[in-house]
């Protein structure tokens, strides 16, 4: 579409006017995008939005969650026996471990062993890792193929 002198002063009158941009659209033959578009290239007055919030919620912003304070073992603090379980980004300052006791031959506690492994156990405890063919497999299927 090519913007003529006679719609763009049609445009700009009922800009002006107050009309909504799909209605200037439509009386133009045009999207209501091609309408902002060209009065904004114009440099036609910006109006303001016609979304209508609550008076309620324009007033309310949330606010920021706090920071949790937790007790927690930095690394440096991290001994043998104590749950490894990190907390937070390594970069931030309150970055920090767990720091409870340990299951035995797990570095979780009993909670994060939970979350870390099914059923509480290590998986590959009770699925150990699928023999896997190649050149230099021995075994049962080696012998055979000679």
């Amino acid at each position: 579409m090519s913007w003529t002198p006679e719609k763009i002063e049609l445009l700009t009158s009922l800009w002006n006017q107050g009309w909504t941009t799909a209605r200037i659209g439509e009386e133009l033959g045009v999207g209501k995008n091609a309408v902002v578009g060209k009065a904004h290239r114009l440099g036609l007055p910006k109006r303001p939005s016609p979304i209508q919030r609550r008076a309620e919620e324009a007033e309310q912003k949330k606010a920021p969650a706090p920071k949790q304070q937790t007790k927690g073992i930095s690394i440096f603090d991290l001994g043998p026996g104590m749950c490894r379980w990190p907390f937070g980004d390594p970069g931030d300052d309150d970055f920090h471990f767990c720091g409870k006791k340990i299951v035995p031959s797990k570095p979780y506690c009993d909670e994060h062993c939970a979350q870390a492994y099914l059923n509480g156990k290590n998986p590959r405890e009770d699925n150990p890792p699928a023999q896997q063919g190649g050149p230099n497999q021995k075994g049962p299927q080696a012998a055979a193929k000679k």
